[in-house]
């Protein structure tokens, strides 16, 4: 299959963010589409627990484990299996991915508004975590440590990750072996929609989690938005993409093998090259074509890269590229440019920024030490990747005295007044009152 990137041609304009929004290459999934089908999956395991997850996991995946929860023999048998490259991979990158996450814990802090009114912020872990590893196209270790890590440096006590049962009737292998390094003791054998469903809602022998996290299809998707009002949910997370901002000195074949890596994927995976350099275009074009057949991904590649999520896009020069890419808020961005550092200090909208040659979105996906599950289709222009953030609740605690709340009092009473809730100003007199 040939390839051929299709190219948008900005030169000589100055789009306003509404016309790139509307001419840059988007795919996006159409989960409304599939809500139907994800919907009546949902209501039975709602009603029905873990005998309906098992029901459609057989339906969909040809697969029934004999349990929903995978007995401690088989995860602490998986590290056996796997060679011991392998597991000191696995180790490196929990060692890196924890060293970063472990920062991002915020301190309890008390404000004294007034004197005798205090106002204090408490961070608490989320009580009970869902987390969701997929188990289609490809096998993901790396997703369970990106979920498992920075729910325990936000000192989550409960967590549970489920992922689809493989030939054997357990998850794979290597994501058993990940939990089992990682100290977690509780995996389901259960995939797709029903996943998420069980999750949200348990069963007699399975507590339901307060929030899901983590990556999946298109149906998994559905049904995180179908249960979003029982539990909390990470995001909506869409098909992988990466963007390229690159001038005239990045080298074509790195660049190149950067969009094929996320091509691979998923045949709805978006590469994107924004660059001031018709060469580069042309350059990096005649690399793809020479070079993704190598992959064993090849046919998934090529329907990615043909797709009209992907693509090239000329800009005149860097400052436009800079907000082209700020418009097109890539879940990953490299910046591959002469100035790296200060074109992606120039950047505000993207999940995740890779610096210089030296830091590809690979690097990332396994062991830079971030995390990869990142916000897509856009949503980085208001939304953060998971993080330890994404495990903690914040409370604000009040604790005024006596004099305090006098001396505010008739601020409350006059505003609730002035909003005609007179119950709300009574509640503050009664305070001060015989009664």
């Amino acid at each position: 299959m040939s390839i051929q990137l299709r190219r948008t041609d900005l030169r000589g304009n100055v789009p306003s963010t509404s016309q790139l929004r509307r001419v840059l290459p988007r795919g996006g999934t159409d989960v409304d589409s599939v809500i139907p089908q994800v919907a009546p999956v949902v209501d039975a395991v709602r009603e029905r627990g873990a005998a309906a997850a098992l029901d459609y996991g057989e339906t969909f995946d040809g697969v029934r484990p004999e349990a929903i929860q995978v007995p401690q023999s088989i995860i602490d048998a998986a590290v056996d299996a796997l060679p011991a490259a392998e597991i000191t991979a696995l180790e490196e990158a929990i060692r890196r991915v924890r060293a970063f996450h472990a920062t991002q814990v915020p301190q309890d802090h008390d404000v004294e508004i007034a004197p005798g009114g205090v106002v204090s912020e408490r961070w608490i872990p989320i009580q009970r975590v869902g987390l969701y590893v997929p188990g289609g196209k490809a096998v993901y270790p790396s997703s369970v440590i990106m979920n498992v890590v920075p729910a325990q440096e936000a000192g989550v006590q409960s967590l549970v990750v489920s992922s689809p049962p493989q030939d054997t009737g357990w998850p794979h292998t290597t994501v058993l072996a990940a939990c089992k390094l990682l100290g977690v003791d509780e995996v389901w054998a259960v995939g797709g929609a029903q996943a998420v469903a069980l999750m949200a809602y348990g069963d007699e022998d399975l507590e339901p989690v307060d929030i899901i996290t983590g990556p999946g299809n298109i149906f998994v998707t559905a049904a995180k938005r179908l249960v979003r009002s029982v539990v909390g949910i990470d995001s909506e997370a869409g098909p992988t993409e990466i963007a390229i901002l690159a001038d005239k000195t990045a080298d074509p074949v790195e660049v190149a093998y950067d969009l094929i890596s996320q091509a691979e994927h998923d045949p709805m995976a978006a590469s994107v090259l924004i660059t001031d350099s018709t060469d580069l275009a042309d350059a990096v074009e005649k690399e793809i074509a020479a070079r993704y057949e190598q992959t064993l991904n090849a046919d998934r590649v090529a329907e990615a890269l043909n797709g009209q999520q992907s693509g090239i896009v000329m800009v005149d020069d860097m400052e436009a590229g800079r907000r082209v890419a700020d418009a097109y808020a890539a879940e990953h961005l490299e910046v591959h440019t002469a100035n790296a550092q200060r074109d992606a200090a120039g950047i505000t909208n993207a999940g995740a920024i890779f610096v210089g040659r030296y830091s590809p979105v690979p690097l990332g996906d396994y062991a830079a030490g971030s995390n990869h599950v990142l916000p897509t289709s856009g949503t980085a222009r208001h939304s953060s990747g998971l993080s330890t953030h994404t495990f903690l609740k914040s409370v604000h605690v009040v604790n005024y005295t006596k004099d305090a709340l006098r001396e505010i009092s008739e601020t409350v009473i006059t505003l609730s007044q002035a909003e005609r809730l007179p119950a709300h100003g009574e509640a503050i007199k009664a305070r001060f009152e015989e009664h």
